[in-house]
């Protein structure tokens, strides 16, 4: 499955096109994929499945988007590995939107019949976190491959995994982890617990991170996960989903993903 970057004017063109029936498609849509008001407005609960690196910038984003829509009650979402959520909804779980970290995760949806056109609305890169202080004196990825290292990293399933491991390769480093983690919280939560002397993690992971100290590697802007979301084919509140995917791709959504560090899809 390929992505392509849209436009903000495709953007909420493709989220309109999934609302419920009886709710007409606007002829220009406004570039800050503002929702239907009125009768038209969304209502309900809304249901969303995220990256677990997406966890603190979405729960502002769900903030904002209650505040514009004061009709929709968003669930407590639901963060985990990319891998784990995508295995969660093909195996039966229901929600109403599905925001992966990497393009791989999303097609294993796509292709299972659960979603269909996502959209590009972020990027990320890894970093190296050390403990404050960074006791191991951790400069490189070479010193990752150190015997007396202890490092941590996401299993290869994961998208931040299989980042690590293309930036690894890339730098002919090989490095025999002491764990491999579900998701990135797990493996800055050790690191940050000084179970770990470093690990590898999004660079949005540390922004404001206690406990931890970040080093950005060499190459590490070569290799970039681009964050697709989808409003779920048999979503419960479809109309509310495509509202949301609006809002995470348009200007306001971009503006918080930006004040937490992500880049641009």
């Amino acid at each position: 499955m390929r992505l392509s970057r849209v436009s903000l004017a495709a953007v909420a063109l493709v989220a309109t096109s999934l609302l419920a029936v009886g709710c007409s498609a606007a002829a220009d849509p406004a570039p800050s994929a503002s929702v239907p008001s009125g009768d038209d407005a969304p209502t309900g609960s809304l249901t969303v499945f995220a990256a677990a690196s997406l966890g603190a910038a979405f729960d502002e984003i769900a903030e904002a988007f209650e505040e514009e829509n004061p009709g929709v009650d968003v669930q407590p979402i639901t963060y985990d590995g990319s891998s784990t959520l995508a295995t969660q909804l093909l195996g039966g779980a229901s929600a109403d939107v599905f925001a992966s970290a990497d393009e791989n995760n999303m097609a294993k949806v796509v292709d299972g019949g659960l979603a269909a056109d996502p959209v590009l609305f972020a990027s990320n890169t890894l970093v190296i976190a050390v403990p404050a202080g960074n006791p191991a004196g951790i400069t490189s990825l070479e010193d990752l491959a150190d015997a007396d290292a202890t490092v941590v990293l996401c299993a290869p399933e994961v998208p931040c995994g299989a980042a690590s491991q293309t930036l690894l390769q890339n730098a002919g480093v090989t490095v025999t982890p002491a764990s491999s983690e579900q998701n990135v919280t797990a493996v800055l939560t050790k690191v940050a617990a000084g179970e770990a002397d470093a690990g590898l993690v999004y660079a949005t992971d540390v922004v404001d991170a206690e406990g931890v100290e970040s080093i950005v590697p060499d190459g590490a802007d070569e290799v970039v996960n681009h964050y697709p979301i989808v409003a779920l084919t048999d979503a419960p509140e479809p109309r509310n989903a495509a509202a949301f995917v609006a809002f995470v791709a348009g200007e306001r959504g971009r503006s918080i993903l930006e004040s937490f560090g992500f880049g641009p899809a």
